[in-house]
Order: C-alpha cells, then sequence, then structure tokens
C-alpha cells in the first residue's frame, strides 16, 4: 500500500491571551501532519514546546526524517523505536491511528475496545493576571464544573482565594507552572486544604522532585513536567499521587496508553492534559480522558477559531468532533 506523508506549520490566533508563570501565548502554533493511502487521510498534530527543547523547526525536521521509513509502511509499534517522545512522534502516531481507522472502517475506540466517546467535563482555565482581573475571569466560570488557576509566586494566596471567592462550586486545580519552591508548598498546604482545591500540578520545577519524597500533602499533587513516558513512573512514585497525561510529551496515542496502564498499576491517579491546540490534538487525548480523574483539554477554547467539524465546549462540558474528523470512518465511509 503506497502511503504520503506530509507536514506542515498551521497558526491558531487566541482570542485572548494565555498567561502562565513562564510567559504569554497569542498565536497556537503546531505541527500538522497527514499521511495519504488508498484515497483517504488521516491526521495528527504536535506542538512544539520551548520548556522541552522543541522547535517548529526541530519537529518538522524529526518528522522529515521518518517520512521516508513511514511512505514505506513503517507501524506505531515501528515508531516508538524511530523517533523520541514528543511533538513530532505524536503528530505522526496520531495520523497513523487515523489512517487505520479511514482504512479499516473501525473507529480507535472500537479498536481498543472503548466506549465510544462522550461529552466529558475540562477544565476551564484562569489565566495568570492580578488577583481583581483572575476573580472577573472566575466569575464567568462560577457554574462550570472544573476550573483551573494558573499562579507563580508573586501572591498566589490572593489569586487563589480571588477565584474561589467568585467560583465556590466548582472543583479547582491549581497549576503553579513549577513556579513554586518546597517552603511555599508546605507554607500554602492549609490554605489549599481551606479553600477546597482539588489538585495541585507541578508546583516544584521538575529537577527538584526529591524535595516532594515522602512529603504527605494535604491536597494531592499532580506531576505534569516531570512525567513523559511509561519509565518515567518509578522515579514518581512517593512524591506525586497523580500523573498528567499529554500526547505531546508521551509522544502519540501509543505512548499515553502506555503511561495510563504504568500509572495505574503503581496505584497513581490520571489526569489528561494538552497544551494550547487545535481539536486534531484534542481528539485522540479524549481516549484517555474519558479513563481519567481530571481533564484539561480547553487549548481549542481558547482560539479565535478552529478546525472545522472540532470539539465544541459549553459550560466546561467537551462534546467530541464530528464524525470522520479524527479516528472515526468518514460519514459514509463504512
Amino acid at each position: 500500500m503506497l502511503r504520503t506523508l506530509s507536514a506542515r506549520r498551521d497558526a491558531f490566533p487566541l482570542a485572548t491571551p494565555f498567561r502562565i508563570s513562564r510567559g504569554v501565548k497569542t498565536v497556537a502554533d503546531v505541527v500538522t501532519v497527514e499521511i495519504a493511502a488508498n484515497g483517504v487521510v488521516g491526521r495528527g498534530e504536535g506542538v512544539p514546546y520551548a520548556r522541552y527543547g522543541e522547535t517548529m523547526e526541530s519537529v518538522l525536521a524529526e518528522i522529515k526524517a521518518v517520512r521516508a521509513a513511514i511512505d514505506d509502511g513503517a507501524t506505531r509499534d515501528d515508531l516508538q523505536q524511530m523517533m523520541t517522545a514528543g511533538a513530532a512522534r505524536n503528530a505522526v502516531d496520531c495520523a497513523l491511528w487515523d489512517l487505520d481507522a479511514k482504512l479499516s472502517g473501525r473507529g480507535v475506540t472500537d479498536t481498543l475496545g472503548l466506549p465510544r466517546i462522550a461529552s466529558t467535563a475540562t477544565a476551564m482555565t484562569v489565566g495568570l493576571d492580578t488577583p481583581d482581573a483572575m476573580a472577573l475571569a472566575a466569575r464567568a466560570l462560577a457554574n462550570v464544573p472544573l476550573i483551573k488557576i494558573k499562579v507563580d509566586r508573586s501572591d498566589p494566596e490572593a489569586q487563589i482565594r480571588a477565584v474561589r471567592a467568585e467560583a465556590p462550586g466548582p472543583r479547582i486545580i491549581v497549576d503553579p507552572n513549577e513556579s513554586w519552591t518546597m517552603d511555599e508548598v508546605e507554607r500554602l498546604q492549609p490554605m489549599l486544604a481551606d479553600l477546597r482545591i482539588d489538585l495541585l500540578e507541578q508546583p516544584l520545577p521538575a529537577d527538584d522532585d526529591a524535595a516532594l519524597d515522602g512529603f504527605a500533602p494535604l491536597v494531592p499533587i499532580a506531576a505534569d513536567e516531570s512525567a513523559h513516558v511509561a519509565e518515567d513512573i518509578s522515579s514518581l512514585r512517593g512524591k506525586y499521587q497523580v500523573i498528567n497525561i499529554k500526547l505531546d510529551k508521551t509522544g502519540g496515542l501509543t505512548g499515553a496508553l502506555a503511561l495510563l496502564d504504568a500509572a495505574r498499576s503503581a496505584g497513581l491517579g490520571v489526569m489528561t492534559g494538552s497544551m494550547i491546540c487545535s481539536s486534531l490534538s484534542i481528539a485522540p487525548a479524549l481516549i484517555i480522558a474519558v479513563q481519567s480523574s481530571f481533564v484539561d483539554l480547553d487549548g481549542p477554547l481558547w482560539l479565535s477559531a478552529d478546525r472545522t467539524g472540532g470539539v465544541r465546549g459549553t459550560d466546561g462540558i467537551l462534546s467530541p468532533p464530528d464524525p470522520g474528523f479524527w479516528g472515526t470512518p468518514a460519514p459514509g465511509g463504512g
């Protein structure tokens, strides 16, 4: 079977700036991979992330390096050996899953023996800002199921209290994006518990994981930047209670499924996250999301315009994309 891989850069402007402790994003820059065969096209998306040393150019170069092998029929299993985990492998891996679904007429969830994807609650993010501005943003989210608060070291207690005051009902994830110290993690525990925070995500730099060893938090702590692939789990036990699975870290759905199994086997909880991206990143992540305790997939909801047929979000509930968008046979195709 003749296959043809192509890759390109796509840019999706954001409706409003997205601020975290490491900076501000106004455009979602992604790599789109398409693999064509027998008249159908499988698609995947990766988001290069500077935190992991990735650039648009480096990701496109990684994909170019394996193009001939993919065209010659390399499989998803082959891909795990040919490429390292990251955005490039994610885009190719997900394109192969999508291509297989369209060629076989059998959806990815059917292949995995999972239920068809239905609507799921996703965290709605309150970006980093002044406490007053964050309170205003939270007011509009007071009735959603789950909020994620981006904080830094400037005054995290004021930021968190401002959001909780305006949104007393939702579950809340607090995400410092590696900006806190261990002293702050310890000092802020009573406040986090008092405000009914459900999860603290990656408070320390990944290199400082050892400080969490044996620590018994009042609020569960999730590994994000510290957790990439299944092989990481052995070093994270005793430090974290939850693992945040992102396909751009695992290198695709194949790696994400392996990390999910490893986390469960280690008795760790699971969260599904994403970068700021289009719905083409979110569609495969939904397969992990429906098996997770926490879901943070609002990336496309920040865009001025998403890909046609993508996910839809209303009041914190994410609806799956249209049939044929990703991982399902094209309408009329079986």
